[in-house]
């Protein structure tokens, strides 16, 4: 039998969790950069083959910076009901803290929180070891998404739950220190797959594509792409009660995993900006996630950089491809969510490359420049996380941060480049001690937010 490829090469799962100290650094890390970049993703335990890459238990991988030293790397299974196999479905439901917990990792409130979007977080200690399902002192009865969002003026999160049946769309705000302010279901939403979402200084924004709940399918994640299943953006006022004046807008068939931004432009209009794929892109990933023998690999199908642009007051919208690269993880400089952005990062995958491998991409939004940095074949740099230099300076004045892991030597690396030109030698490389399997998401957590 043909292993599963969410099982091999850069995402072979580690067997066991382990604690380096006194790592070794080539350069200097900057003295700013003190605190801890966690990352995640689906590791499931030796012998275990999940039906489904998402359904792996979930792991973090940690690297402790302080005052230019790395101080340790650790690894620790976020330990929920679901790694000793406890079923998710219940003969009263869904159990909310049988997670993977293997999507993403943030801080609230001084919080870790380990994320899966089927479930209730799980909190985790700064040393990454599991404290248990956090659902906001019972505030929280339902799922949360993998990817929150903080609007940087307020210091509020918001999150949202999707599910395949009603209640579909649930959007929740927590204040600053971790208590939820509201909560409210948002009429007119569908069981439509919702992975992620924007804010506006005063919107959020919703996107639901042609991927919908499909109880038909046996991969252990019920859900398909759909000819019949609109694809629609809605757009809902900030604040009290304003679910109750959600606008919903037709689009073009395809679907967005990752979004990278979204905000209200000079005219009002709402801008969004994410990766999109059309039927075949999506397909060639699910077969991917589910080790189906045939990925579908067509030319130019996969994830394309998209912008649409939402006019409220004409109800119309406009969509384009502003990139021919195949990208996915896009990220920006977090200061500006809900703002608009100069600088947008992203992943680009070797199809379209011509070279074989796998590079960081940055996007200049006023120029229309792209800089792509490869990492020679073999290699995989992780999703880049911009960390600020210090307050008050450009858009691009920082630290990209990624794990690059290498089958030629089997090891890995995590890279400190410089935000304002890729074309620089990295400002700083830290050796790990083991080679760290190709992750999800993550976050730089600095030391002033545990």
């Amino acid at each position: 039998m043909t292993a599963k490829p969410y099982l091999t090469g850069h995402y072979a799962p580690v067997a066991d969790e382990t604690t380096a100290t006194g790592l070794t650094v080539e350069g200097s890390l900057p003295p700013e950069l003190t605190g801890r970049l966690i990352r995640n993703s689906h590791n499931p335990k030796p012998g275990i083959t999940p039906t489904h890459w998402f359904k792996g238990s979930g792991m973090v991988h940690g690297i402790r910076l302080r005052e230019g030293r790395a101080e340790w790397y650790r690894n620790r299974w976020v330990h929920t009901p679901a790694l000793d196999g406890a079923p998710y479905m219940t003969e009263h439901g869904p159990d909310l803290t049988a997670s993977t917990a293997g999507t993403h990792v943030i801080e609230h409130g001084g919080r870790l929180l380990a994320l899966c979007e089927s479930a209730l977080p799980f909190e985790l200690t700064p040393e990454l070891e599991t404290v248990g399902a956090f659902d906001w002192n019972g505030r929280l009865t339902s799922a949360m998404t993998a990817h929150p969002k903080e609007d940087p003026a307020t210091g509020e999160l918001h999150f949202f739950a999707s599910s395949p049946l009603p209640p579909f769309l649930i959007h929740h705000v927590s204040s600053p220190d971790g208590t939820v302010l509201r909560s409210q279901e948002v009429p007119g939403a569908t069981a439509a797959l919702k992975h992620d979402f924007a804010l506006t200084e005063r919107h959020v924004v919703f996107l639901e594509g042609s991927v919908a709940f499909d109880p038909s399918e046996r991969s252990g994640i019920p859900y398909a792409w759909s000819d019949e299943q609109p694809a629609r953006i809605g757009v809902m006022p900030r604040g009290e009660g304003g679910a109750s004046h959600i606008r919903w807008f037709d689009l073009e068939p395809g679907y967005a995993m990752h979004l990278a931004n979204a905000y209200e432009d000079a005219s009002g209009r709402i801008v969004v900006e994410g990766p999109a794929v059309g039927r075949r892109g999506w397909q060639r990933s699910w077969n991917w996630w589910t080790g189906a023998p045939d990925r579908g690999a067509e030319p130019n199908s996969g994830a394309r950089a998209t912008r649409w642009t939402a006019d409220l007051r004409t109800g119309r919208v406009t969509q384009e491809h502003t990139d021919d690269l195949t990208v996915e993880f896009p990220t920006i400089n977090d200061a500006y969510t809900g703002r608009e952005h100069r600088y947008q990062y992203a992943l680009s995958f070797p199809d379209d490359l011509g070279d074989g491998t796998h590079a960081l991409v940055k996007y200049d939004r006023a120029t229309g420049a792209r800089q792509t940095k490869p990492f020679g074949t073999g290699r995989l740099p992780s999703e880049a996380v911009f960390v600020p230099a210090g307050p008050g300076g450009d858009e691009d004045a920082g630290y990209l941060l990624t794990v690059v892991g290498d089958l030629n030597s089997d090891s890995s690396r995590l890279l400190v480049l410089d935000a304002s030109d890729l074309d620089l030698p990295p400002v700083a490389a830290v050796h790990l001690p083991r080679r760290v399997p190709a992750m999800i998401h993550g976050s730089w957590i600095p030391d002033t937010a545990l």
